[in-house]
């Protein structure tokens, strides 16, 4: 009997779900966060739930962790020392950079833009140059290169990146670079672009790579020492690591490419929606994630979720494939506050995150957050426990809320009505950049909400979007961590091939995607994953020839095969009318071609309610009043653990689990389906 343990670390909580691969029981574990070292807080979440389920760690085979470790170092700044060696002329490719400023047409009065993550200072010449095609125009000069190098070890660098001019087509040169730099700088790692991203575009391969220089350290510590704790208390454990494309990174690649681990956090929550999804018969979902400090939604369809090419934390945009998942600063944690220049009410992005936390939480907090008003509107009931043990305190939730009132003139709970109305329109507002403004009407999609505050959320989001039904998994609050236990191994390679359609052809275009997935796989292969459990799925980024935009369009062998490149063309143009509305009649080019190459999906089936009938009444435990549509009513408690399939909620009413609350309005209808999840949808007219 083997077991999988789920982690996904939160600004507010870490959460733990460890499945039996053999009969698919669960065990879940929520416990806070600890900011300075995140390990500690996983390993509290390990030992909790393995108490919970009544096993030892020992019987846990396969860790798979989602981490902010990453994205947190390159949000506080507190990274490597980074040196860059370039090629001789493109020592400013970072200050250069791309022309582009946030914030509309004035944003450039109030842009501050932040320092590269490889200061200039630290930024050396190589004499070196490689052509377009590969060939070497110019020698490496390794005379010149060491005296550069030494200047750098003086400087007290942590870590090195080399990104050299052309070197995706021939990485010789990067090669030697690392070379001597083992031996001058032997205890520094390096990061080559032509390993992490051998693709074109200097500015995004160099600031790629130094972006993945600049969190190594950090990342790669906190991977081995987590590895090792967990190899102390476990026999023969696989710990892999969440990437921000949703599939799962060997702890070695992980320490070595972090990079790709920047957006690994939100990936897991996708990952376990899509699963969750696929056993209830729901292809095409909007998933919303509200956690503590933020909201993260995303897209999918057709079973798959969209990924794209970019990963943007903060102000820094790398080239690493993702999930394709929008963030705002919209969660349970997130302070409302009123200006004194417009005196109108705002919610977030400042959040309260877990230290101290929300005024209710009686750690300390006074600010009025989305969770006081939770409690002020009685959507959080005083029986409820905040992950299973934790106490809510009512009378300091209302005192913080009571701020708000006061400053707008409204009762108590027109405040908390008036702060739940803001927060749910800015989650409403980064759905739509997944939905409508890709082309996607939400109407043709379910909605499933998820994290420790989602279920709150769902279904008056449900309605802003018109999405149906609303989706509430069991176990919302640690699905991030369901997700990151049911993902499969999962990498790929890449290379810049430019050539138009004149000038090649499908045999050219496919040898080079079958050599691209023979590089892919052997990563599979030292992972233990055998080439029968492998599946390859292969990518294009195209573009019409003199463009400077690249959609990505998925590529099946077969159809190459039998349609040539115009088949991939003729995707091509459907998806730029599907986001741009027209298509040009111009020759198109390939850019890039690649090939993702997965294991096999974890072998965990899906837990299956015991049958009932219509009435939920036997789960019902209490009464709460609730502040709905601008008035008190009275809502039925109901306990989730005791619901049957088949069973139907009628709204208002409020659905209790450890990890989480449901709320479900007034004229909607909530129905158990065989799996435990909540299908919400508005009640038939009579």
């Amino acid at each position: 009997m083997g077991y999988r343990l789920g982690v996904d670390v939160g600004g507010t909580f870490t959460d733990i779900l460890l499945v039996n691969e053999d009969s698919g029981d669960i065990a879940t574990a929520k416990v806070p966060s600890t900011p300075a070292d995140s390990s500690i807080g996983v390993l509290n979440g390990i030992r909790k739930v393995c108490t919970n389920a009544g096993v030892e760690p020992t019987v846990i085979t396969h860790v798979m962790h989602g981490t902010t470790v990453a994205t947190n170092t390159v949000l506080t700044g507190t990274g490597a020392r980074v040196g860059l060696v370039t090629t001789r002329g493109y020592r400013q490719v970072l200050q250069i950079a791309r022309s582009f400023v946030p914030g509309g047409l004035g944003g450039w009065v109030i842009y501050q833009k932040s320092d590269p993550m490889a200061p200039l200072e630290l930024t050396v010449e190589a004499d070196e140059r490689i052509g377009a095609r590969g060939e070497i125009i110019t020698a490496l000069d390794e005379d010149a290169l060491r005296e550069v190098l030494g200047y750098l070890r003086s400087r007290g660098i942590e870590a090195l990146t080399v990104s050299l001019i052309n070197s995706f087509t021939n990485p010789v040169h990067e090669q030697r670079v690392r070379a001597i730099a083992a031996q001058l700088l032997p205890d520094i790692p390096v990061s080559l672009s032509s390993d992490v991203i051998p693709e074109m575009q200097e500015y995004e391969r160099t600031v790629t790579t130094v972006a993945n220089s600049y969190v190594r350290p950090r990342v790669s510590a906190y991977v081995s020492n987590l590895k090792r704790e967990l190899e102390a208390s476990m026999q023969d454990v696989q710990l892999h690591i969440l990437r921000s494309d949703g599939g799962l990174a060997s702890a070695d690649a992980a320490a070595s490419y972090p990079v790709n681990l920047l957006m690994s956090g939100p990936a897991g929550g996708v990952s376990g929606a899509i699963w969750i999804a696929r056993n209830a018969g729901f292809p095409n979902i909007l998933t919303v994630d509200v956690g503590g400090t933020s909201t993260d939604v995303a897209l999918v369809r057709d079973g798959e979720a969209r990924l794209r090419r970019e990963t943007t934390v903060g102000d820094v945009t790398v080239r690493a494939s993702s999930v394709d998942v929008r963030t705002v600063g919209a969660g349970g944690g997130s302070i409302a506050h009123v200006p004194q220049i417009t005196r109108a009410l705002r919610v977030g992005p400042m959040s309260a995150g877990a230290d101290p936390g929300p005024a209710a939480y009686d750690k300390g907090g006074t600010e009025p957050t989305v969770t006081d008003a939770n409690i002020v509107l009685g959507y959080l009931p005083e029986v409820a426990r905040l992950g299973g043990d934790m106490p809510l305190r009512r009378d300091r939730a209302e005192a913080a809320v009571q701020k708000i009132a006061d400053a707008l003139g409204l009762s108590l709970k027109q405040a908390a009505a008036g702060i739940y109305a803001i927060v749910n329109e800015n989650m409403f507002g980064a759905l739509r950049l997944v939905s409508v403004e890709q082309g996607y009407d939400p109407r043709e999609f379910a909605l499933m909400a998820f994290g420790g505050a989602g279920p709150l959320h769902a279904n008056a989001l449900g309605r802003l979007m018109g999405s149906w039904p609303v989706i509430i998994p069991p176990g919302p609050g640690v699905l991030c961590a369901y997700g990151d236990a049911t993902t499969r191994v999962r990498d790929e390679a890449s290379r810049t091939f430019i050539r138009r359609f004149a000038e090649t052809n499908a045999a050219e275009a496919l040898a080079i995607l079958r050599e691209l997935a023979e590089n892919a796989a052997q990563a599979l292969d030292a992972e233990r994953v055998a080439r029968a459990d492998q599946s390859t799925s292969f990518q294009v980024d195209l573009r019409y020839h003199g463009q400077g935009l690249l959609l990505t369009i998925d590529v099946d062998p077969a159809d190459l095969e039998r349609g040539g490149l115009d088949a991939v063309g003729a995707r091509f143009d459907d998806m730029h009318r599907q986001l741009f509305t027209f298509a040009l009649d111009a020759d198109k080019e390939l850019v890039n071609l690649r090939a993702v190459v997965q294991g096999k999906a974890a072998n965990v089936p899906a837990r299956r309610l015991e049958q009932g009938g219509e009435d939920a009444s036997a789960a019902v435990y209490g009464i709460q009043v609730v502040y709905v549509d601008g008035a008190d009513q009275q809502a039925q408690i109901y306990d989730r653990a005791k619901l049957l399939a088949g069973n139907r909620i009628a709204g208002p009413a409020i659905v209790t689990e450890m990890d989480s609350t449901t709320l479900i309005l007034g004229g909607d209808v909530g129905v158990v389906d065989a799996f435990g999840n909540i299908l919400i949808r508005p009640a038939p007219a009579h």
